[in-house]
């Protein structure tokens, strides 16, 4: 890359920041703004524009950006603020920010992945409301067990508008799903494994679009699986799980915990972890992180659990 640009974006403002020059310049966060911006840029050569992860206000300015031709990434804010503090940032204001993003960039320089179309980007966002919804009812019954009667009925009343939101918001997803030959029959893939139903699949389709595409370790490290070892002369520390994508490791811990009893080979996989003296928690990751495995090398040879 020639020059590596961070971009802090706000409501109203995109505050951006280029390294090695050190450059500093600021554009309103609307069509206008974002015209300018790629035209700012482009002429500057080959440029890795970062964004941090802010909410849903980067979407639009990361889908500008790569329309324009520009390679663009949205990173995770903590791993930007970690690096700030290791540089002894201590100030945040939009300016340093965008200058700590550009710094991040030139010394981390992620990957650029191809970013999810229209198409892709619904099902995500069905996908999380479905997440939501049912946060809401959960919610909604504990505090039944608490209320007085009348309280109740309003509950009810609640739950019962919950429940029939979530049924609309399935069968959007079903639709989504089953309207994309590619997904519907990435979906077929997923589901012949035991352990995978239709929604941890569906959550895999539309949050882990990089399976199939990614060696082992590169896919645990984005679910949030992959193991940190830490060491120091002869301290042995135990291992750990961090990061990653939060939505995908739970459904894989789903997936995991019915596997760990009717996928045969899942099943000996984990009996033998216990029969070794492995903690049942630390047995589960291995599962999970053996089930993302064998997800994403069914994904990608095209092939089903019965012929995998």
């Amino acid at each position: 890359m020639d020059i590596y640009a961070g971009i802090d974006v706000s409501k109203d403002w995109l505050d951006v920041s280029v390294e090695p020059s050190g450059q500093a310049v600021r554009f309103r966060r609307d069509a206008d703004g974002l015209d300018e911006l790629a035209g700012f840029l482009r002429p500057q050569g080959r440029c890795l524009a970062v964004v941090e992860a802010t909410g849903g206000l980067e979407a639009v300015v990361t889908a500008s950006l790569a329309a324009a031709g520009l390679d663009v990434v949205t990173v995770n804010p903590a791993q930007v603020r970690a690096f700030a503090f290791s540089l002894g940032q201590r100030a945040k204001t939009d300016k340093v920010d965008a200058r700590v993003i550009a710094l991040f960039a030139q010394a981390v320089r992620p990957p650029v992945r191809a970013l999810p179309d229209a198409q892709a980007r619904e099902l995500a966002d069905l996908v999380s409301r479905r997440r939501q919804i049912i946060a809401m009812i959960v919610a909604e019954r504990q505090r039944e067990h608490r209320a007085s009667p009348r309280m109740k009925k309003s509950i009810a009343r609640l739950v019962r508008a919950l429940e029939k939101e979530l049924s609309s918001v399935d069968g959007g997803i079903d639709e989504a799903v089953r309207n994309s030959p590619v997904w519907a029959q990435t979906l077929d893939l997923l589901t012949s494994v035991p352990g995978i139903g239709d929604q941890i699949a569906r959550t895999l389709i539309a949050e882990l679009p990089e399976l199939g595409s990614l060696d082992r370790r590169q896919i645990a490290a984005l679910a949030g699986l992959a193991p940190y070892t830490r060491q120091s002369g002869q301290w042995r520390g135990q291992s750990f799980i961090s990061g990653g994508r939060a939505s995908v490791r739970s459904a894989l811990f789903m997936g995991a915990m019915v596997a760990a009893r009717y996928n045969p080979t899942l099943k000996t996989f984990r009996d033998d972890l216990i029969a070794r003296g492995k903690p049942k928690k630390l047995a589960l990751i291995a599962v999970a992180r053996k089930l993302l495995t064998i997800l994403n090398a069914i994904i990608r040879d095209k092939k089903s659990w019965q012929t995998a």
